[in-house]
């Protein structure tokens, strides 16, 4: 080999030494004992020390990871199981707690045995702050659509608009069993005009509504119902036995009233002489 040959030779080993310096997110690799024997620059910047403060220390003394010493650490995974292994996890870096996506992966010789593990971090901050404003904005969204409404001295009513999802069935209930709580009441009416369709998963998160508010002491009123609706539960077979409904809301209102022992009369105006 020339001289030549020899001093690029050099120099592409010194530039793929240097590779894994010019990513912009922290890698690092660990013996079997997980103590740190290699760490990029983005690494160092994260945790704001030179490689040599942290070299041969356990990756968990240094990163405080909610996975660290757990069964969930991926890299203890890739270790033991010789695959990848990915999992969000947070860290803990001078007091401040970073939301991460981690990637792991065995290290191993040339005779295919483990020596260590891989490791590189993704910060998702901002990916966990837009998310959570995400959750914010349906869970607002779901309140505004879900509202419930007391409509005379122990009677409230709760009109559903649009497609009830076990989450929203959820929030549905909470809502009904605060109501009851905070305003006495005696009768809710679960108005399901706005409802398009009606499946199996539906219904059954109607029936545990309406039992949840008899646990309560309270009678609940399904109003709304439609012929489409009928015809579809009956043609699931979805038993609604002990379960009130009406087909309108005025309806419903009637019988809430007499449940109440309240007696609504009708009155004419006197006509103009």
């Amino acid at each position: 080999m020339s001289n030549s040959q020899k001093e690029n030779g050099g120099n592409n080993f010194h530039m793929s030494d240097k590779i894994l310096d010019q990513i912009p997110t922290p890698v690092m690799a660990v013996d079997t004992n997980m103590n740190l024997i290699y760490l990029n620059d983005s690494g160092q910047k994260l945790l704001g020390k030179e490689f040599i403060e942290v070299q041969g220390k356990r990756c968990a003394d240094v990163f405080q990871s909610t996975h660290c010493n757990t069964e969930d650490c991926r890299m203890l995974r890739a270790m033991e199981n010789g695959v990848s292994e990915s999992s969000r996890n947070e860290v803990t870096i001078n007091g401040k707690k970073i939301p991460i996506e981690y990637f792991t992966a065995p290290l191993k010789d040339n005779d295919g045995n483990t020596v260590g593990g891989l490791e590189y971090i993704l910060d998702i901050t901002e990916r966990v702050k837009h998310e959570n404003r995400l959750r914010e904005q349906a869970q607002t969204i779901r309140e505004i659509s879900t509202p419930a409404i007391k409509l005379w001295e122990g009677v409230v009513v709760l009109p559903v608009v649009g497609v009830i999802d076990t989450m929203r069935a959820q929030q549905m209930m909470e809502k009904m069993l605060d109501k009851i709580v905070a305003t006495s009441a005696k009768v809710i009416i679960l108005d399901i005009s706005g409802v398009a369709a009606v499946d199996t998963a539906v219904a059954n998160h109607l029936i545990k509504i309406t039992k949840a508010t008899k646990l309560m002491g309270c009678q609940c009123i399904i109003s709304g119902v439609s012929p489409a609706v009928a015809q579809t539960i009956v043609h699931l077979g979805i038993n609604m036995e002990g379960i009130q409904t009406n087909s309108t809301l005025s309806d419903a209102l009637y019988e809430a009233f007499e449940y109440i022992d309240l007696e609504v009369h009708e009155t004419k105006s006197n006509s103009r002489k």
